[in-house]
């Protein structure tokens, strides 16, 4: 949020100090930017001048970005080690009363055992999930926790972290550094057999 009153709209007016002004950094922070949902377009094929500035009108709305800002600034990252085994990361984002609202899960894996060949201390770390509360995504606390792990996989002195990803998953992870890899993981399932019930 904006805190001064200097900022003036087109008209030369002060905004309102209960609306909660705000920078306008990507189409969907504006709600006049209807056609940011539907396809994305360059900023000079945009049908509508965006403005540098915007509020929310509804009291609902206002309430609830900054409920979601309060819960953003008050999260802390704590790492969980009581119950992991040794060479796993289980990492919590936690609130002031200890609610949890966001968890990530990685394991260490040897990739000598996984190629079959001698890479000697050959390391690295699997990324086995990251989960954030539905109400409370896009605060970037999953990108905190990402970083995190990054950190502390680091001062273990494991070379690389990998992870598999599907759908918004993968623009998650390519927003938090990561790369696609060249390699094609395939899906596979092992069914239980049919067996024939008597009578």
């Amino acid at each position: 949020m904006i805190q001064d009153d200097t900022r003036r709209d087109e008209a030369g007016r002060r905004y309102p100090a209960h609306l909660d002004v705000r920078k306008v950094r990507t189409l969907k922070d504006w709600s006049g930017a209807w056609w940011a949902y539907s396809y994305t377009l360059a900023p000079d094929r945009w049908p509508l001048r965006v403005p540098e500035v915007t509020y929310d009108l509804d009291r609902g709305r206002r309430d609830e970005r900054r409920l979601r800002e309060r819960i953003r600034d008050s999260v802390v990252i704590r790492r969980v080690t009581e119950g992991v085994p040794d060479g796993c990361w289980r990492l919590l984002a936690e609130l002031p009363d200890g609610d949890v609202v966001g968890e990530l899960r990685a394991h260490l894996r040897s990739l000598s055992l996984l190629y079959g060949e001698d890479w000697g201390n050959g390391r690295e770390v699997v990324l086995d999930g990251v989960l954030v509360a539905p109400g409370l995504r896009l605060l970037g606390i999953g990108r905190r926790l990402v970083t995190r792990l990054a950190e502390e996989t680091r001062l273990a002195g494991v070379p690389a972290v990998c992870a598999t990803a599907e759908f918004g998953g993968i623009d998650f992870l390519r927003a938090c550094g990561y790369q696609l890899d060249g390699s094609r993981p395939a899906t596979l399932r092992l069914p239980r057999p049919w067996s024939a019930r008597s009578g």
